[in-house]
């Protein structure tokens, strides 16, 4: 009895071992299968952060290309826009491929100098572009509120200093966290900004996106209600001064027709004929053509105002979807820290890179000057090639 009691355990413990190892078989490909659906998962996250960067680099630098080649891009307004793409191309290059690095593999293996100098990029190159924004919207609200004045004003000097306003704001929000940066002696395997200093995130947020954000939607309703009122004054004016051409026409039998034209000012919109002489052998026609070019000129007018007035909501609505979910989230970790989850900072973050993307094409996109040179170039370099 003692030694079939002590067999009993043996017998148990082999069994456990049986079963230890059809446990370890099943985990083993469990974990290779996860390892595999994790690789797979990798490359195309990989690849699609890729092909943004790539969009986002190629785009910007043909808007780049695209008003150096053509002079008659060469106005402050559109020096504005090219100050963004260069901007936005800066992301592009300087923040997003190694983002795309760090979001892939999920630790930093660059080391602190790296970090830092990637950081004080992104902070300082993705608050420009805001603020970039925010400039193009005040050369826009400047020219339609005071058009008489301001073109007087509207300078490449003055565009050239409004840019550089916006860049000092810019690197004098990234700076600060170099004051409290600690060198650490291990390994660095993360890389992100310190959220322990509330006030600098506070401050941080709020001069580069909140602030900015509600400037943009008071020049945007301002030139909203302004572009409004051009279209409804067009609209209610009756017609004025219309060019009316004369046409002579003889018609001799035996000779050539003879043609004479004349301009003459009419109120009326009729075409119509006046037979001189019926009975005669000479017949002199008179055709009077009315163009009211006055009127054509306001409608097209008003028909670029509410293009201008659309690509402006549709500028200030992408902006917003980009960048806004990033900003909230980031106040809230920094109140919050059991709230912060990797994943989810990277979409925020990475939809807001996206904006970068988005820039150059709605802004040339929108314009028949940048549509047209945009071609010239294209069928230029096709040609070359």
């Amino acid at each position: 009895m003692e030694r079939a009691g002590q067999l009993k355990p043996t017998s148990f413990i082999y069994g456990e071992f049986g079963n230890m190892s059809t446990s370890d078989t099943n985990a083993n490909f469990t974990t290779k299968g996860e390892e595999k659906e994790g690789l797979a998962f990798q490359a195309g996250l990989a690849v699609t952060l890729s092909l943004i960067t790539f969009a986002t680099t190629l785009s910007n630098a043909f808007v780049i290309a695209t008003i150096y080649q053509s002079r008659k891009l060469h106005t402050p307004a559109n020096f504005l826009i090219a100050s963004l793409a260069l901007t936005d191309l800066l992301v592009s290059v300087l923040v997003m491929p190694i983002s795309a690095l760090y979001t892939v593999s999920q630790t930093w293996t660059l080391g602190q100098v790296m970090c830092d100098i990637w950081l004080s990029s992104d902070i300082t190159c993705c608050t420009a572009s805001i603020l970039h924004l925010c400039v193009i919207a005040l050369d826009r609200y400047w020219a339609i509120t005071d058009a008489v004045e301001y073109t007087k004003k509207r300078t490449t000097a003055r565009a050239a200093g409004m840019i550089a306003t916006a860049w000092v704001i810019a690197i004098s929000i990234s700076l600060p966290p170099f004051f409290w940066r600690q060198v650490k002696a291990e390994e660095v395997t993360t890389c992100n900004v310190n959220t322990d200093h509330i006030f600098y995130t506070i401050y941080s947020t709020f001069g580069a996106f909140y602030i900015p954000t509600l400037l943009l939607i008071a020049l945007y309703g301002r030139i909203y209600v302004e572009a409004r009122k051009r279209i409804l004054k067009q609209a209610s004016n009756k017609p004025g001064k219309r060019l009316t051409s004369a046409h002579l026409i003889t018609n001799s039998p035996g000779t050539n027709s003879v043609a004479s034209t004349t301009s003459l000012n009419y109120g009326t919109n009729e075409t119509f004929s006046c037979d001189a002489n019926s009975s005669s052998a000479s017949v002199n026609h008179v055709k009077v053509t009315v163009s009211d070019t006055l009127l054509e000129k306001k409608r097209i007018s008003a028909a670029r105002e509410r293009k201008a007035t659309k690509t402006l909501g549709i500028i200030l609505g992408a902006y917003i979807i980009c960048w806004l979910p990033f900003f909230i989230y980031t106040l809230v970790v920094s109140v919050c820290a059991s709230c912060y989850y990797p994943e989810l900072f990277d979409i925020f973050t990475w939809l807001g890179y996206l904006n970068s993307l988005i820039n150059p094409i709605i802004y040339t996109m929108s314009n028949e000057d940048f549509k047209k040179a945009f071609h010239k170039l294209i069928r230029f370099r096709y040609c070359r090639s």
